[in-house]
Order: C-alpha cells, then sequence, then structure tokens
C-alpha cells in the first residue's frame, strides 16, 4: 500500500495542502474547527509526516547531539556516571520529542568529525559531557550557529550555559564532617586536575583544611577504582598514621577502600573514607560509604530544560545544583 500523501490529508479535511501542512507543523494560524478537521484526517489515514520536508519547513531537525569526551572504554566501563546522565537526559529530551545522537569525542580526528556533523545543521542543538581542560571542542562549537550547553563548568573560558553540582561545597561538607570527628591527619584522594570537578573538589577539601591546623596530604587519581586504590596505598605509604581520607568519587574510594584492606588497616576504625557521588555501589561496600551525594539524574534533566529554553530565547545562566552529605558506616 502507498503511503498516505499530505495531499490526501488536504482532500479529506476539505481544505488546501499549505493548510494541511500549517497544521502539520504545528502553526498556530490555523482556525481551531479547521485544525481538528485535519488533525482527524491524519488519524484516518495513518499520515505520518516526512521528517526531511518537515526539517526544510521548520529548519529543525528534533535532533540533540549529546557530545561526550571520553573513550568508549571510559564510557561503557564501571563508572554509572555515564549511563546515568545519558539516561537522564534522553528521558528528558524524549518527552519533550527529540531524538538523542550520542557521539563521543576523544582524539583531534573524532573532535575534527563532531564539528563537522554538527556544523552541518544536522542536529537542533548540543550538550557536552566530561570536557578536559585542553578539549577544543567547547570553544570551537560556541562559534557555530546552533546552542550548546554543558554538564559542568568548562575548564577553559568560553561563553557557554552549563549546569553543576556544588562540588567545592559538598567536598567542604565531606571534609568538614571528618574533622568534626576529630580526625587529624586527612588525606584525599583528587580528581584529575585538567577537570572542574577535580580542581573544585580539591578546593573544598583545602579550604576546610586551612581553617584548621591541619596540613594537606594530597594523591592524584583518574575517577576510575583503580587509581583510587593506587593513590591509597601512595598516601599510606608517605604518611602510615593517617586516619582520615576524602576521595573525589566514589569509584576511588571503592579501590581505597580494597587497598586499605590490603594493608589491614579498619574502617572507620584506623582509617575513615569519604567518598562522592553517591553512587548505587556505596550502599554495599564493606562498610558501607559515606559519601556526598552528586544529583546527576536531576543534573541531566536541568541540562536539556536549560537547552530546550535557549530555542526560544531562554536565559542561558549557570545552574548550580545542592550537594548533600550521605552518611553511612565508612565515617
Amino acid at each position: 500500500m502507498r503511503r498516505p500523501t499530505l495531499e490526501a490529508v488536504a482532500a479529506r479535511a476539505g481544505v488546501s495542502r499549505a493548510t494541511a501542512s500549517r497544521v502539520v507543523n504545528g502553526q498556530t494560524t490555523v482556525a481551531p474547527e479547521i485544525r481538528d478537521a485535519v488533525l482527524r484526517a491524519i488519524d484516518e489515514l495513518g499520515y505520518l509526516p516526512n521528517p526531511a520536508a518537515r526539517s526544510l519547513v521548520t529548519q529543525r531537525t528534533d535532533s540533540i547531539a549529546l557530545v561526550v569526551s571520553e573513550p568508549p572504554t571510559r564510557v561503557f566501563s564501571e563508572d554509572p556516571l555515564f549511563a546515568t546522565a545519558i539516561r537522564s537526559a534522553s528521558v528528558e529530551l524524549e518527552a519533550a520529542d527529540k531524538q538523542v545522537v550520542l557521539m563521543l569525542a576523544s582524539s583531534p580526528k573524532s573532535h575534527a568529525r563532531v564539528e563537522r556533523y554538527i556544523a552541518g545543521g544536522h542536529v537542533d542543538g548540543v550538550m557536552l559531557i566530561s570536557m578536559h581542560g585542553a578539549d577544543p571542542l567547547p570553544a570551537a562549537l560556541s562559534h557555530l550557529r546552533v546552542p550548546v550547553v554543558s554538564y559542568g563548568r568548562p575548564a577553559v573560558p568560553v561563553n557557554i550555559p552549563y549546569v553543576d553540582n556544588d562540588n567545592v561545597g559538598g567536598a567542604e561538607a565531606a571534609v568538614r564532617h571528618l574533622v568534626e570527628a576529630g580526625r587529624r591527619r586527612i588525606a584525599t584522594i583528587a580528581g584529575p586536575q585538567d577537570m572542574i570537578g577535580g580542581q573544585d573538589r580539591l578546593t573544598g577539601y583545602r579550604n576546610i583544611l586551612r581553617d584548621s591546623d591541619r596540613r594537606s596530604i594530597v594523591a592524584v587519581g583518574d575517577f576510575t577504582r583503580q587509581s583510587g586504590a593506587v593513590a591509597m596505598r601512595q598516601l599510606l605509604g608517605d604518611d602510615p598514621g593517617l586516619d582520615a581520607v576524602f576521595v573525589a568519587n566514589d569509584l576511588m574510594a571503592v579501590g581505597a577502600l580494597q587497598s586499605l584492606r590490603l594493608a589491614g588497616r579498619r574502617v572507620p576504625d584506623d582509617v575513615a573514607v569519604v567518598g562522592f557521588d553517591d553512587i548505587e555501589a556505596a550502599k554495599y561496600t564493606e562498610p558501607p560509604l559515606t559519601t556526598v551525594r552528586h544529583p546527576v539524574p536531576e543534573q541531566a534533566a536541568a541540562m536539556v530544560r536549560l537547552l530546550l529554553g535557549l530555542f526560544t530565547g531562554g536565559p542561558a545562566e549557570p545552574v548550580i545544583l545542592p550537594t548533600e552529605l550521605v552518611v553511612r558506616e565508612s565515617a
């Protein structure tokens, strides 16, 4: 059977093709009774608009690029942040009748591919996730005529609106909790310093220790479980007497707990541990992990709303979401 055409819809509704087209494309210049007649005809005939033709009329693709600046091995790994952010953004976009185009950009070649695709008008907007300091995409995309928002404050100065959580305040709450518990030698396993999340959580740690008589003890990881285990061994070697550690994300904290257990250190009796993110696994570590809740689903949804608002001239102001300390047995 032939696919129903717009001409057939117009004939069934008793209107011109141009009028039927205005209804299909959501224009508001059609009388309610005529719109109802066209919509009835669409339903009766099972008409489906041609996406390419509709795009020519509306100048919209109804597609949004979700660009993650990480390799596939990192995105599709044990780190739940990526899956949660992508899922939450996709659900929000689906509710707005938008299609998600997932693109990974972790090399100069992939950066150029993403930039060409977006410059070619294939999407209506772009959402950036996991930006690193040297990433050229934020600056490159800011010069294109397409709305762009970032999950997290970009590490380079660029005029792109973003949604972030209170990384500094969350880290301060975590370290203050350890100070108030009487811990004296509080170390940190910081995140990568080419990412704003890693920088800000280290800043929060140092802010609290600066106001006390405790010195900073710092090792740096890359937000993976393995790097947390390695950094914890390094900290124990540098200062065997440390009695607490703030870890900049929960995956690294899981690795740190493993190293402490292998070193014969009891948690929290000998060393208290606090993480950041409140991933699902934090409830099931041994002991359960005290951590800072990073509102990933809410942040991803807010990023979508910010982007959709830009389409209609909405504000481009940054959105900062609060964090919350979740106390469990590890501290």
